[in-house]
């Protein structure tokens, strides 16, 4: 299985959603880190379940246990081992899908692929539970770049058919992304916020679901972190960010829509200010020939409508080989997008710790 990632650091994730446990081991952070307990249960937090009445009600504490690679508060060296017990399990709503494949959920695919061997409880191993360690990894990471002053920040750019205002990617500051980090439904506009969540409160009463779009926005990055070509580090944010369940697009700058424009529309151009080379504006989102370039990198996520919905669909006992219908029960998002918003942070973290790290080596310098 792909459960794998990094270059200087390796994660490796194991665990399934209605298993015993899920966790995740980090390879290769450097020893001497005092892990802040408290800002990790709080990212850990903006992502678990249970929290909002927009979210699943299933519950999850998302507690950490620290098997390995921490002595005396501080990291060794070692391989850093954590584990989150799954407590509030209910195996029995997935029975029926042993033989029922849901519609856009992996169950088909994993079923060849893996023999049928695979766990289909909740999505097993490909289930986005399975995003909450990669969190625990990532707010390590984003609480190592806050000490290089690199802080990450997003807002929810739309949600379905409704979308917040836009925003100067030239001028994004620390004060807005700590803003938008304390909020429980981070836009811009509190009147597009409320529409929003009218948006999801709809499609779940409708027993549907919406998707939408995240704007992540990364600041006080270092000129020449990435390389060019398979290495770029839109490349890298990309891949990782698309090991997110959900995921089915990302764009950088002003993306798709740069296609549109000429060159002298978009064309980034330098200038001096202070001593520091910058740009007055910033439609490539802060990298240029696969490496950053001072600016703010930005870039949006397209979270696809959450597939489990409680409306009858189409589909296949693949058992008997018979067409069928399907009403799925359960505990679900009717919008994936609020959840997604901070495990996307957290995988940008990493490819930013895990470039910084290859350029500085194993000694980490505040």
């Amino acid at each position: 299985m792909g459960s794998t990632w990094g270059n200087r650091i390796k994660l490796s994730l194991f665990g399934e959603s209605h298993g015993e446990g899920i966790g995740i081991v980090i390879d290769s952070l450097p020893a001497g880190i005092e892990l802040d307990m408290n800002y990790i249960r709080q990212q850990m937090a903006r992502r678990a379940p249970g929290n909002s009445s927009l979210a699943t009600p299933r519950k999850e504490d998302d507690e950490v246990k620290i098997l390995s690679g921490i002595f005396e508060g501080k990291t060794t060296g070692a391989p850093l081992c954590g584990v989150i017990y799954n407590n509030n399990i209910r195996s029995k709503d997935y029975s029926i899908l042993k033989d029922t494949l849901r519609p856009s959920h992996s169950d088909y695919p994993a079923k060849v692929k893996y023999l049928g061997f695979n766990d289909y409880r909740g999505g097993g191993h490909f289930s986005g539970r399975i995003t909450a360690p990669l969190m625990f990894a990532g707010a390590i990471a984003m609480q190592m770049l806050q000490e290089k002053n690199i802080v990450i920040g997003s807002r929810i750019k739309s949600i379905h058919k409704t979308s917040d205002v836009r925003i100067d990617y030239s001028n994004i500051n620390e004060t807005l992304l700590k803003k938008l980090k304390e909020m429980a439904f981070p836009t811009l506009s509190e009147d597009i916020s409320n529409a929003m969540e009218d948006e999801i409160i709809y499609a779940k009463n409708s027993g549907d679901s919406v998707g939408g779009v995240v704007e992540t926005y990364i600041i006080n990055v270092p000129a020449g972190l990435g390389q060019p070509f398979f290495h770029s580090l839109e490349s890298q944010i990309a891949q990782i960010v698309f090991s997110i369940p959900a995921v089915k697009g990302i764009e950088f700058g002003e993306g798709f829509d740069i296609a549109m424009c000429k060159g002298s529309e978009t064309n980034d151009p330098y200038t001096l200010e202070n001593g520091k080379i910058i740009c007055t504006q910033n439609s490539n989102g802060g990298i240029l020939g696969g490496i950053s370039n001072s600016m703010p990198i930005v870039f949006r996520t397209a979270i696809k409508p959450t597939p489990s919905i409680s409306l009858q669909q189409d589909t296949v006992n693949i058992l008997d080989m018979k067409n069928t219908k399907l009403k799925i029960e359960g505990r679900h998002d009717p919008c994936i997008v609020p959840r997604a918003l901070p495990v996307i942070e957290a995988a940008a973290a990493l490819v930013l710790l895990d470039n910084i790290l290859e350029r500085e080596g194993e000694v980490w310098k505040n």
